[in-house]
């Protein structure tokens, strides 16, 4: 059965992560970690930005449960909706709820913290094991009038059984492995792999000061000085804070938030104010389920990446100058802050690239001043809504392209807003308003051709790969896609490997992983220094296989050093299914297979839907011809409810083929039917499907399966070469000559119509 590891770099862990000390209490360091200040440090030298900071996301985002934090009904509340049940009380000053616990029975529980304050507010309760729970009923915080103020489910008419990841007790609802490292300060999360047990502590319970100005007892020390009459010289010309603002640049300022503010895998440091966005996490690319084919938010990606995206990046526009960092508010309301930039003649405007004429107009609107449409935001950040009641802009900041919407089937913001019309009509109103507008190619359209199995997949990326005109997120997009296809991407890849971007060289790697040993070494070895600590993981990674003596001499200690300590910091991410992945595929790269199979177990444990573990550890039981295994794992998976149709088809078609593997072809027909039918795309699973029934003597159907896949894949020379043969077995030679013409157009030179083509003479 041909079965690659599915997910070798797909499939990484884009999320937050950490946990609890003694039960019923905070989480706390024993001692201050290295530079940080007292948390209370700030508040007498810095009374205007700590008044505006304390009614900030930021100093909300985790709050002890007291009365004046909780802003829930626990008044005797009940939630009832889905078989979901649950009610909300108080006892003193202490909150509880009763709902299902980890046994299935009702029980007390007591919060202990609050989470976030609009437009929604979060609960939290410890569980065995050090971790900290997420209820998933919360309290809508919006006023009455707009739909607040009640009990609601985060995921509205369902419920889940206690096995499930998704259930307020199960994985997904981790504060440990989920949130905390983005909403508490210099959090560790103290992950131990072997008992799936955390010990997270914390400097600051929420998101304080030295989040972003960094460790800061420097400049309080310097400060505490000046105050008692000294004259103590200043630390350094930032006055001893962490980060140094003004030498970050709006680029680097941007990095900064990205760690909370981006969907990305942790590298395993723990978040690192000042230092690069790379040597802290890997931001995801824009891959389907979190992005649309033209860069649109879909997922829950949390802005970063879509405002990479933007002109407004490129200009050199930062975070701060549309936020106000300590309230975390917008600066000005309505178009005013855009027209800060966006104006023809600013007094001073540090991006004159963005003057070009007055966009607060009629005249370039075109809706009533005063109207939803007439407000920038709505035309060029367009809103989804999160957790039910959350909406949140797109940062892409792009102009509306209704007339590419159905080449990227992607979102367009004017129809969004007059439902009810079709983008064409949006479309031909801007080619009126604008009279033959610019619309330039947008690399949405060839994500899209490349999504859907269409066009040429090596030109199209290629060609966004080495447009350096284009993002760095859309080239690494463009460079992790090339990397699935193997030998023929190489060549660009390559040239990837040494981009300025240190995004583009990550994800660049994993192309070389399977080529040769030798040359893989040329071309990734001096990676193994590179300055981004991201860039180095991936390099070590696809070089995990090789033998350290089969390296130079003078590379085989950093080797050593390097994947120890990459397998380390894995082994302490690993608390999350995607964790124990990427550190199986460590191991499997090292031969370690009994280990890796052990940690796939681990993560079907954690979530049994959960499809490239299963997947890879179905690989490796049927590579140890532990065939039994093999089908009870298929099988197993099979068989959950509410599992989505690809992964199901998928299941479906690897069950089959082991089936065929072990002799048991009726039953393996029956699944290759059930793949076929729900993966309509996958032509692999028709010419298979028609192999199958041909050698089973079911030839009408074999011919008809071969047919349905050559509707999907028309140029496909599997399918054609198959019914030629088919047809010219039994005689069928019209036919089968109708075939011939086809793959001569197809695939002119494969070798297996050049060795049939002296019996075809017309």
């Amino acid at each position: 059965m041909a079965m690659l590891l599915a997910g070798l770099w797909g499939w990484l862990l884009f999320v937050a992560t950490p946990a609890l000390a003694e039960p019923g209490q905070s989480p706390a360091l024993a001692t201050e970690p290295s530079g940080y200040a007292p948390e209370a440090s700030c508040l007498d030298c810095h009374e205007s930005q700590v008044a505006q900071w304390k009614q900030s996301d930021h100093a909300w985002a985790m709050r002890h449960a007291t009365p004046d934090n909780v802003l829930g009904d626990f008044k005797d509340a009940s939630f009832d909706e889905a078989g979901v049940k649950a009610s909300f009380f108080r006892k003193g000053d202490a909150f509880f709820a009763n709902l299902e616990g980890e046994d299935g029975k009702p029980a007390d529980v007591k919060i202990l913290y609050t989470f976030g304050h609009y437009p929604l507010q979060q609960y939290l309760v410890e569980l065995s094991r050090g971790r900290l729970q997420a209820l998933t009923l919360a309290w809508d915080s919006r006023p009455k009038e707009e739909g607040g103020q009640r009990w609601f489910s985060l995921y509205p008419g369902q419920r889940f059984a206690t096995s499930d990841p998704l259930h307020w007790t199960g994985r997904y609802q981790n504060w440990n492995a989920m949130c905390a490292d983005c909403h508490s300060t210099a959090l560790s999360k103290g992950y131990d792999d072997k008992s799936d047990s955390f010990s997270t502590s914390w400097h600051e319970q929420t998101v304080g000061c030295q989040a972003c100005h960094g460790p800061s007892q420097s400049h309080v020390t310097w400060a505490n000085q000046r105050k008692a009459g000294g004259t103590a010289k200043a630390p350094d010309d930032h006055y001893g804070l962490g980060v140094d603002t003004k030498a970050l640049g709006s680029k680097g300022q941007v990095e900064q938030c990205a760690f909370c503010h981006s969907r990305r895998q942790g590298l395993g440091t723990g978040q690192q104010p000042g230092h690069p966005q790379l040597d802290q996490s890997l931001p995801t690319t824009l891959r389907a389920s979190l992005y649309h084919a033209d860069g649109q938010i879909d997922g829950e990606v949390y802005e970063f990446d879509s405002f990479t995206q933007s002109k407004m990046f490129a200009a050199g526009v930062g975070c701060s100058d549309c936020h106000n960092p300590h309230s975390t508010k917008i600066k000005l309301e309505g178009n005013g802050l855009c027209v800060q930039c966006h104006n023809p003649q600013p007094p001073t405007s540090r991006f004159p690239s963005l003057q070009a004429k007055e966009y607060d107009s009629q005249a370039h609107h075109h809706h009533e001043p005063g109207s939803a449409g007439a407000q920038c935001v709505n035309c060029h950040m367009p809103t989804k809504t999160y957790m039910v009641v959350d909406p949140r802009r797109d940062h892409s900041l792009r102009i509306p392209r209704p007339d590419l919407a159905a080449k990227t089937a992607s979102p367009d913001a004017c129809t969004s807003c007059h439902q009810g019309n079709q983008p064409e009509w949006a479309a031909k109103a801007i080619d009126i308003w604008y009279e033959k507008p610019q619309r330039p190619a947008h690399y949405g359209e060839s994500f899209q051709v490349v999504r859907t199995g269409q066009g040429n997949a090596l030109e199209l990326l290629g060609a966004l790969l080495t447009d350096k005109e284009k993002a760095a997120i859309v080239r690494a997009t463009a460079a992790e896609q090339l990397a699935d296809l193997g030998l023929p991407a190489l060549p660009s890849l390559r040239l990837a490997l040494k981009d300025e971007s240190a995004l583009v060289r990550a994800y660049a790697i994993s192309g070389f992983a399977n080529t040769p040993p030798m040359a893989r070494q040329d071309d990734l070895l001096p990676l193994l220094q590179d300055p981004s600590l991201a860039v180095r993981d991936e390099a070590i990674r696809a070089l995990a296989d090789m033998p350290p003596d089969s390296l130079p001499e003078a590379e085989r200690a950093r080797f050593q050093t390097l994947l120890a300590d990459y397998e380390r910091r894995l082994r302490g991410n690993a608390d999350l299914p995607g964790g124990r992945l990427n550190l199986a595929v460590l191991l499997t790269r090292q031969g370690r297979q009994q280990e890796a199979m052990a940690e796939y177990r681990e993560a079907l444990r954690m979530d049994p839907y959960f499809v490239p573990a299963r997947v890879n550890l179905v690989t490796l039981a049927s590579a140890a011809q532990q065939l039994d295994e093999a089908e009870a794992l298929l099988r197993e998976g099979l068989a959950l409810d509410k599992m989505p149709t690809p992964d199901h088809g998928n299941l479906a078609y690897m069950l089959a083929l082991l089936l065929v593997e072990r002799g048991k072809t009726e039953e393996a027909v029956n699944w290759l039917d059930k793949a076929a039918s729900e993966l309509p795309g996958n032509v692999r699973i028709r010419y298979n499907q028609g192999l199958l029934l041909s050698q089973l003597n079911r030839r009408d159907e074999a011919l008809a399966a071969l047919r349905a896949g050559l509707e999907q894949a028309p140029e496909d020379p599997d399918l054609l070469y198959t019914l030629i043969y088919l047809h010219a077995i039994a005689g069928e030679q019209e036919e089968a000559f109708g075939y011939v013409k086809r793959m001569r157009k197809a695939a002119p030179q494969d070798p297996r119509l050049l060795a049939i083509e002296p019996y075809w003479t017309k």
